[in-house]
């Protein structure tokens, strides 16, 4: 599936990562969800390259959105504060970008259960209406969608890869599958090129701690800096992969000038599969005094639990090359050293 290849596409960017890094400098770069943790973690990036960024976010207090994730950048980017489900602001926002880098979304899976109608607005409904707010004012704009492993549900074989059915097991996997694929349709039919890429676990400095409804890592990492006892669900041995922020990061930016990559679809992985127990022993070496038990799993986590995980990331790496450099003792090294200096505006 290549739809839109050639259509409206940017400069063939290959080679050294210079060449894909000179292709932000002075570049109009959108990122939704701008103040959440990947979206404030693309913008230093960018910020580094030389691109005029535009943050969007409706720091819904649930949600990840945080004015402290862009300190030391936040005279070098513009900040929109609105919802990406108001069609009108968007149709304005993305006029003259030439970059979206679409990440705005409820991932909370257990959320999506329990409320499934803000979920239905904000990770389906509101997609359409963008990619119409590009059709219609901006249909040369490079869009870069952040999907979910979530979409494939409980796997049949692993490493999972693109080719895996798609069969959620929550709500929120279907309405990203929706998500995605109207970006895969609007490529196709209507040329905007579009890529999407399924991320895996996502963990680093500036994740939204405040509440356990947005994937295991943020929370036990929470847990672990307050000496709390972390809780593990089942026995353990659940196994993940994991990307550090930066490899994740890298992986949207180097897509962004990609021509071959528009109209495709890729997972995000990492070679290093752990299971929570010892992901949870690798944290609380590097949190002293932090302790775990394992316990039963509630009701409603378990019905949407999936096993086993973790992911092959071969199509992308022979596309452009991209894989992952962090470790897990690196990537939890940097990230409690951030917590600890920067603890405070993630509490609150």
């Amino acid at each position: 599936m290549r739809a839109g290849a050639g259509t409206n596409a940017p400069p063939a960017i290959s080679g050294s990562p210079a060449l894909w890094q000179e292709a932000y400098r002075g570049a109009s770069v959108l990122v939704t969800g701008g103040l959440g943790f990947i979206g404030s973690s693309l913008a230093h990036r960018l910020v580094e390259l030389g691109a005029q960024v535009t943050l969007v976010d409706s720091l819904i207090p649930a949600y990840g959105g945080n004015l402290w994730n862009i300190r030391g950048i936040e005279d070098r980017v513009r900040v929109n504060i609105t919802d990406i489900r108001d069609p009108h602001s968007m149709s304005w926002l993305v006029r003259d970008q030439q970059y979206l880098f679409n990440l705005a979304g409820q991932v909370s899976h257990v959320d999506s259960m329990r409320d499934p109608e803000t979920d239905l607005d904000i990770n389906c409904r509101a997609q359409l209406s963008i990619l119409e707010a590009c059709r219609r004012n901006n249909p040369k704009i490079r869009i870069v969608y952040a999907s979910t492993r979530q979409q494939y549900g409980r796997p049949q074989y692993l490493p999972v890869d693109e080719n895996h059915l798609l069969q959620p097991v929550d709500v929120n996997g279907i309405n990203k599958m929706a998500g995605e694929w109207y970006h895969i349709l609007y490529s196709r039919v209507h040329g905007i090129p579009t890529t999407s890429l399924r991320l895996t676990n996502t963990y680093g400095p500036r994740m939204l701690l405040k509440h356990d409804r947005q994937g295991f890592v943020p929370w036990f990492v929470r847990l672990a800096l307050l000496g709390e006892e972390i809780r593990i669900f089942g026995d353990g041995t659940q196994r993940r992969d994991l990307n550090f922020i930066d490899d994740a990061v890298e992986a949207l930016l180097m897509v962004g000038p990609a021509p071959e990559t528009i109209g495709e679809i890729y997972n995000l992985g990492h070679p290093e599969v752990v299971s929570l127990l010892d992901f949870t022993k690798a944290l609380v070496a590097v949190c002293p005094g932090s302790r775990y038990r394992l316990v039963p799993f509630p009701a409603d986590a378990k019905i949407i639990d999936i096993g086993d995980y973790y992911g092959s990331f071969a199509k992308i790496r022979a596309a452009i090359g991209w894989e992952p450099r962090t470790n897990l003792a690196e990537g939890l090294a940097r990230t409690v050293a951030y917590y600890r200096d920067n603890l405070a505006p993630y509490l609150e």
